[in-house]
């Protein structure tokens, strides 16, 4: 007899494992781009990597097969949906029709796959991720795959436009720098005339940011260079978006359209490049821990592995303030609003499992020569009740034991 079963995996945010009962390897054959059917080394074929379904709804469970000859078939449910046979006809033998357990005999193989491959899931508890089981049984085989209740979510698209300024807008946070801001703006407008600026102003006292295709948002004093960037972030109508800082310079070598080419190539990447010839960046080594410890956090100089493909590129997990990234990618991260003075890796942090990034040389911004301001630097320099505030909310936030960066 064969026995399909399904057992919903604990809470309804438990992620599911996958077991399998097999004593020896197996071969595998992919039949679309989603699913990757077993075959059979044992007599079962089934989707081993699973398969979709939506919520209260029904679906075919691809690839089920049985590849010797045999009688009987069985599932099993227990909450989020039942199995059924598809087009029942008069003498077809099948018990638990639409219900937790499915249970099909048949003295002919043929007859047998046919059935199989009519047998369907339909979810039965709405909800937009969770999880169900499935045992497939015959005689000694076992087998185990997962099906996966996802509501389907609603693409988000971007007009590709016809060149960079329909793809790229700038982005800077700025604070009582409004002479390194002009020269920034300038160095901007030499190389991309038209391109949109976006400049998040938390200044104490502000002053008019004038000229074409420039959006200047007023915030309240002293905000912060997070809150700056989910202002501005929050306004970006493109594809990707630059953020820079304020006192940067753009050169000859800073081409926003070599960012673009690499990212369009790998559409799963965020991008920084080098600032005065230093290219800054960092991998984030993280152990989770245990329910009762928090986990540890070590921030270290150095690099996963190269890019495939692109010299002088490797991936990392974090790097400097010039950086081209997706729109979607960092709306989904955000900036924490805690955070006002000397945040940079804390974005990255947040950011771990979430973003793809890279760094490449020879992506290359100016850095403008840095003038002592007396104002200017009482905020910028965070005093150690400030230092000892933020690595308390880090403790708690990222429920950790230890950080080092």
């Amino acid at each position: 007899m064969i026995i399909l079963s399904l057992d919903i995996l604990g809470a309804i945010y438990t992620v599911f494992q996958t077991l399998w009962y097999f004593s020896c390897p197996f071969f595998r054959r992919k039949t679309n781009a989603d699913i990757i059917i077993a075959s059979a080394n044992s007599p079962l074929q089934y989707p081993m990597t699973g398969f979709r379904v939506a919520p209260l709804k029904k679906r075919l469970i691809p690839g089920l097969a049985l590849q010797t000859q045999g009688r009987g078939l069985t599932t099993n449910k227990r909450e989020s949906g039942v199995l059924s046979v598809e087009d029942l006809l008069d003498g077809d033998q099948v018990e638990g029709q639409g219900q937790s357990e499915l249970t099909i005999s048949s003295s002919s193989l043929t007859q047998l796959n046919d059935l199989l491959s009519r047998v369907t899931y339909t979810s039965t508890i709405y909800h937009i991720r969770t999880s169900d089981l499935v045992s497939f049984t015959f005689e000694d085989h076992k087998a185990m795959f997962p099906i996966m209740i996802r509501r389907p979510s609603v693409p988000v698209l971007y007009d590709p436009g016809k060149d960079i300024n329909s793809q790229v807008t700038i982005i800077t946070k700025t604070f009582l720098r409004y002479k390194e801001l002009n020269v920034l703006i300038q160095s901007i407008r030499k190389f991309y005339s038209k391109i949109k600026i976006i400049v998040a102003d938390d200044s104490l006292n502000p002053e008019p940011v004038s000229g074409n295709n420039i959006e200047h948002y007023i915030m309240p004093p002293a905000q912060g260079w997070f809150a700056g960037r989910n202002l501005a972030v929050s306004q970006l109508t493109t594809k990707y978006f630059l953020w820079v800082d304020d006192d940067f310079e753009f050169l000859n070598e800073t081409r926003i359209e070599s960012f673009v080419e690499i990212m369009e190539g790998l559409p799963e990447l965020d991008l920084g490049g080098e600032v005065s010839g230093d290219q800054f960046y960092f991998v984030l080594e993280y152990d989770e821990g245990d329910e009762s410890d928090g986990g540890c956090l070590r921030r270290i100089r150095g690099f996963h592995q190269p890019l495939p493909g692109y010299d002088g590129c490797f991936l990392v997990d974090g790097v400097v303030n010039y950086f081209l990234a997706r729109t979607d990618a960092v709306r989904s991260v955000g900036f924490d609003p805690f955070l006002k003075r000397v945040a940079h890796t804390e974005f990255f942090i947040d950011g771990v499992g979430k973003l793809m990034v890279a760094s490449c040389k020879g992506l290359s911004v100016g850095h403008q020569k840095h003038q002592a301001q007396e104002t200017y630097d009482s905020y910028r320099n965070p005093g150690k009740p400030e230092e000892e505030q933020k690595l308390a909310h880090h403790f708690f936030k990222n429920y950790l034991n230890y950080i080092k960066y």
